[in-house]
């Protein structure tokens, strides 16, 4: 139903305080064998490692509030994870700062190697725009711009000069729209002008891909068509995907799912099922959609 896995796993390693051990039983902090309790030392992290968190928080207000404790995480290129929590459990800061959207106070962000800490503000940008691709749950695509022109985007903001209809006609027919290259957003669905939004992030053929809740506003059938996408791509193409999301069901197409709460990872599964996710969120006080 899923699809095929993806033989790599994200090696997640929590800070004292956490509740529960990967596989969703009380007690233990995280470590990267499945088992409660224990350090992981940074060479124990699996070979083709695309995106690394190394003790990476986030505080507002001077340190007041925290946002995100220290966090360390590895995922492994061609690897499907989904980071779920509940409301307020520190996810999105997670996604934002891993994807260079945000400067974590704390700690180092790595992309294929590249420490994002020491990046100007203009390589930063233009390392999201080649080596990182983006689905949120708004699609964002542009009006006016139809939809091959808005796949074709952020090749032109990267400075192509060559042609880009090209490869943006490859990324939609590649998402099963290939006959709609020409339409506004206006006239298509929900579901399509997502899955322009999927292609548009694939297009620049990305290291890591961040899709913040990318189902969340869609009905099962399309969600489904859309997740659908996204495994693909890692399945097929060996991209990496990152999914905030708090759907059980969508956690399930991912290969490793880790869950957050307060600010802190504390449990991760290895192919996650709908129950077990359903689960764990119950247990770290996080209600999950059915």
């Amino acid at each position: 139903m899923f699809g095929r896995r993806g033989a790599g796993r994200a090696a997640a390693r929590g800070r004292p305080g956490g509740e529960l051990s990967l596989d969703g039983q009380p007690g233990g902090e995280l470590s990267l064998d499945g088992q409660p309790g224990g350090q992981a030392s940074p060479d124990a992290r699996p070979r083709g490692e695309v995106l690394a968190l190394d003790a990476v928080g986030r505080t507002h207000r001077r340190g007041a509030i925290v946002a995100l404790h220290p966090v360390d995480l590895s995922v492994p290129r061609g690897h499907f994870l989904a980071v779920m929590g509940p409301s307020g459990s520190g996810k999105s800061t997670l996604l934002q700062c891993a994807a260079g959207l945000d400067r974590p106070t704390s700690g180092t962000v790595r992309v294929e190697g590249v420490a994002l800490d020491g990046l100007t503000e203009a390589r930063l940008t233009r390392l999201r725009r080649e080596r990182v691709g983006f689905v949120f749950q708004a699609h964002n695509l542009v009006p006016s711009l139809s939809a091959a022109e808005n796949v074709a985007l952020p090749l032109l903001l990267g400075g192509a000069t060559g042609e880009v209809r090209g490869p943006a006609l490859r990324a939609l027919a590649a998402v099963g729209l290939a006959d709609r290259a020409d339409d506004l957003p206006a006239e298509l669905s929900g579901g399509q002008q997502q899955r322009v939004a999927v292609a548009r992030a694939l297009v620049t053929d990305p290291a890591v891909v961040f899709a913040d809740e990318p189902t969340g506003a869609l009905d099962p059938v399309t969600a489904h068509d859309v997740l659908a996408l996204l495994r693909r791509a890692v399945d097929v193409d060996g991209h990496t995907v990152v999914m905030v999301t708090h759907d059980p069901v969508a956690a399930a197409w991912c290969d490793e799912a880790v869950f957050l709460a307060r600010g802190r990872l504390v449990a991760a599964l290895h192919r996650p099922d709908p129950d077990r996710v359903h689960e764990v969120m119950r247990r770290i006080g996080g209600g999950a959609a059915a």
